[in-house]
């Protein structure tokens, strides 16, 4: 059966401490400072703007595929989804090793082309039309299958914590969502991929310390694993975890998703 004292705990108003504000203050610091530093450096070349001079390391490269993968939709809209229907909604990031083979393939081909984007690939392959509908479609898939998703939660969460309008008659939901396309824009459009990397290299570090905060504060606030099993959706949803060792979950979620 539900808790409801959870419910009313997620839709009560943050009232945020002198910490909370603290930290707040200290991230968006240091991502502007980052922002502002690597934008004072100026790209010289197109090599520079569309590849950071082809001298980022693999931890900048790795942190910045992480970061670029996972968002607001993963910690809020994924994780609601997987509260509601059961954790087979984790099935769908099982499949990301996709990504790696992709990589593998293409890649070869983009550095003997010498060119720095997918649709520019295309254009020398076969001609500018193609190059030019494949940035239109992906330019519109990313908008409404992307982008749009990342907003809304994030706007969600800016609504939360801010219950108050920080300007009157505009809704604090706009405000997040809109300030963070104008913040993300301007340090992407005038710093680059170097731009994109270096801050993306703090916010994995971000993003990893805080979704593994959430997870052992909220399992502890729960009463612990099984707790959460009972309080939450039964344990007919859940995936077993009993005498079941990680390959015989894989195999079985593949299986099932097939």
């Amino acid at each position: 059966m539900l808790n409801t004292n959870l419910i009313l705990f997620a839709q009560a108003p943050v009232a945020l401490g002198i910490w909370d504000w603290g930290a707040l203050i200290a991230y968006f610091a240091i991502l502007l400072g980052i922002a502002w530093w690597v934008i004072s450096q100026h790209n010289k070349t197109s090599k520079d703007y569309f590849l950071a001079g082809k001298h980022a390391g693999w931890i900048l490269i790795g942190t910045s595929l992480f970061c670029s993968n996972i968002g607001s939709e993963h910690l809020i809209g994924l994780a609601g989804t997987g509260a509601s229907d059961g954790m087979a909604m984790a099935h769908y990031e099982l499949h990301a090793w996709c990504l790696l083979v992709l990589g593998w393939v293409m890649v070869p081909f983009y550095e003997r082309s010498g060119v720095y984007t997918m649709p520019e690939f295309l254009e020398r392959r076969y001609s500018a039309s193609a190059r030019w509908f494949l940035s239109v479609v992906s330019l519109i898939a990313y908008v409404f299958t992307k982008i749009s998703v990342a907003l809304f939660a994030g706007g969600i969460v800016f609504k939360v914590v801010f219950p108050v309008d920080l300007i009157p008659g505009f809704s604090n939901f706009w405000l997040g969502a809109i300030g963070m396309v104008v913040v993300t824009g301007l340090y992407t459009i005038l710093g680059g991929l170097r731009a994109v990397l270096y801050t993306e290299l703090m916010q994995t570090v971000v993003l990893l310390i805080g979704a593994g905060a959430v997870l052992f504060v909220g399992l502890h606030q729960v009463g612990g694993w099984e707790e959460l099993k009972k309080t939450v959706q039964g344990t007919e949803k859940m995936i077993a975890v009993q005498e079941i060792d990680l390959f015989s979950n894989l195999c079985s979620a593949l299986l099932r998703y097939f």
